[in-house]
């Protein structure tokens, strides 16, 4: 499954932070930090599958793959 946007991307020198607990690039009081790392936890670790993650300035995708069983 891919999932993508065509927002302002992810800066290159954070998206290996983007899966961390409590990581945000929002203000003090508008994201948690939980979301990708929530998302993260259910596919890796529960399902054994993995997020990817693509990015630059107007096309940024997710592909998360899960194994077949």
């Amino acid at each position: 499954v891919e999932i993508g946007d065509n927002g302002a991307g992810i800066a290159p020198d954070i998206q290996d932070r983007i899966f961390e607990p409590f990581f945000t690039t929002k203000g003090v009081g508008e994201g948690t930090g939980l979301g990708l790392d929530t998302s993260y936890r259910i596919v890796a670790k529960q399902h054994g599958g993995d997020i990817r993650v693509r990015s630059q300035p107007g096309d940024t995708r997710f592909e998360v793959l899960l194994p077949s069983r």
